[in-house]
């Protein structure tokens, strides 16, 4: 450490204080200010008022003051004065006013209103002749008014006598300075265009969101409505029974297809309700195959009752499918009638027993419910079918060499569309065999590689491209045979297709039924989408 002899010695407070200057005079109190403040809002009304009368600001220097600082004689709009310059330099001219922060500034020169130097600037602080030039603001002193003290006048300052009046809207003018506030019209916004962008805006994201709401709805709706309790009600009420229904139940149905068999005669209202209720009510029930008597319209409880009484089994009484095959329509003879299977196979294996002339029955069994007196045998079962089929071509006008082409192109209309459609996709299959295309049905396709009782929609990958005589997807022109039973409205659809230019159709929704048809395969294409979207949306549904 250093010495305390080496340290610096402190300065004595007390000479310290003993030193400072005392104060000229103390300051004034409110009752004791005579004159006004230079610069004050009073120094101003008074500076207005003798600038308008041409008498001297009360208070203010008299003119000459040497030892005044120059005063700026424009008025200007800001309330500053003008920089005032003082300079050492005798060539300098008393009252002479420098432009402040203008490096080519003059001593004499005036500063413009509201200019002030910058301190430290060294073109603003600083005359011609190289002099430093200090700056300040000074009060605004009215035209051809006295000075205020210790202000010397300048010298170009006219007198107020010969000065001229700045007229009222000289903005550089007092009355400029203290008149009214004045308002310029603010134009009104034009808001036609802006209001009609917003209107399109908030349409277009109106619109996206009824779209969105749309395909959602579209696309589960049924499922929403499931979970949320919306929609109509799944099953009929009580007491909406109503005329006749006929139900065949085939050897080994279970609750499923039965009801599936029950929803599609208009037994029950949905198709799993009656499922539903069999699981929750009466899960190991069994049923009987034959054809039974229902109504329309009936609640899932009544129609399991209605089954389980033997006396809506009606006897020796079968039912054939429309779009069923002779393969599934023996077994439900059998159920029916009683006749053995191998009996009812042995009768259908000639087709020229019966006049036809073709390579298999396929075809001619035709759809509709059949009740034989006891001890009929398969033979007499089988000429009943075939009688009946030859009954609905002559209905509909074909002659007998188009009878096997007709009933072929009846069965694919059968499998492929329903009811509303048959005659759209009849004109789909004329206008395909026109232009030479292939029809590249999937119930052909699934017919000739045996899976056409297998419950899907769609066709697999085996199946589709299995080189057989019934797969129109590796052939041109129809299948070998037709592939169904074709009803009276299949048949009719096949002589008289509706008018159109289609080539190309797709169920999009397998609940419903409902069918795209389209012209090009662009179209096709996004009709496929919507029915994988549903398919997806709708598991376990037989896509």
């Amino acid at each position: 450490m250093p010495d305390a002899d080496d340290s610096p010695q402190q300065p004595d407070l007390g000479d310290l204080f003993d030193n400072l200057p005392t104060a000229s005079s103390s300051l004034p109190g409110r009752e004791e200010r005579s004159e006004a403040a230079p610069g004050s809002r009073r120094a101003m009304r008074e500076a207005r008022a003798a600038a308008e009368s041409g008498s001297a600001v009360p208070g203010s220097a008299a003119p000459g003051d040497a030892d005044a600082d120059a005063v700026a004689a424009d008025e200007t709009d800001t309330g500053f004065a003008p920089v005032s310059a003082r300079t050492d330099d005798p060539s300098a001219r008393t009252g002479d006013v420098a432009r402040a922060g203008d490096d080519s500034a003059r001593t004499g020169d005036v500063a413009r209103a509201g200019d002030v130097a910058r301190a430290g600037d060294d073109d603003a602080g600083r005359a011609d002749d190289g002099e430093d030039v200090r700056t300040r603001i000074a009060p605004i002193v009215a035209a051809g008014a006295p000075p205020a003290r210790g202000v010397t006048p300048a010298a170009a300052t006219p007198p107020a006598e010969d000065a001229p009046e700045a007229p009222a809207d000289d903005p550089g003018s007092l009355d400029a300075l203290f008149a009214p506030e004045k308002h310029r019209d603010v134009p009104k916004k034009k808001r036609g265009r802006g209001c009609l962008v917003g209107l399109i805006i908030l349409l277009v994201v109106a619109g996206g969101i009824a779209a969105g709401g749309a395909w959602v709805m579209n696309t589960y709706g049924d499922k929403i409505n499931e979970i949320m309790g919306w929609g109509e009600p799944k099953d009929y009420e009580a007491g909406q029974a109503t005329g006749e229904a006929l139900i065949t139940i085939k050897q080994g149905d279970t609750g499923s297809p039965v009801s599936t068999a029950l929803f599609e005669a208009g037994v029950t209202k949905t198709d799993r309700v009656f499922y539903e209720y069999l699981l929750k009510e009466s899960p190991s029930a069994t049923f009987y195959p034959g054809v039974y008597k229902l109504q329309k319209k009936m609640t899932a409880a009544a129609a399991l009752e209605a089954l389980d009484n033997p006396e809506n089994r009606m006897e020796n009484t079968v039912r054939i499918a429309e779009g069923g095959t002779v393969e599934s329509s023996l077994p439900r003879i059998v159920d029916g009638v009683g006749i053995p299977l191998e009996d009812l196979q042995a009768a259908v294996a000639d087709p020229s027993v019966y006049g036809v002339q073709a390579q298999s029955l396929e075809g001619w069994l035709f759809p509709a419910v059949y009740t034989f007196d006891p001890g009929a045998t398969a033979q007499d079962v089988i000429t009943r079918m075939v009688e009946r089929t030859r009954e609905s071509l002559d209905k509909a006008g074909v002659p007998d060499a188009e009878a096997q082409r007709v009933l072929t192109i009846a069965s694919i209309i059968e499998r492929e569309a329903r009811t509303p459609d048959f005659s759209k996709v009849s004109r789909v299959i004329q206008n395909r065999l026109d232009d030479g295309m292939m029809l590249q049905m999937d119930s052909t396709a699934q017919y000739g590689f045996g899976e056409l009782h297998a419950g899907k929609a769609s066709t697999s990958a085996e199946a589709q491209h299995d080189d057989n005589p019934w797969n129109t997807y590796v052939i041109t022109g129809l299948p070998a045979t037709p592939i169904a039973s074709a009803g009276d409205a299949a048949i009719e659809a096949a002589m008289h297709p509706a008018d159109g230019p289609w080539l190309y159709f797709v169920t999009i929704n397998m609940s419903t039924g409902e069918t795209q048809f389209s012209e090009t395969y662009a179209e096709h294409q996004r009709g496929i989408e919507k029915m994988q979207a549903w398919c997806r949306a709708n598991p376990g549904t037989g896509c």
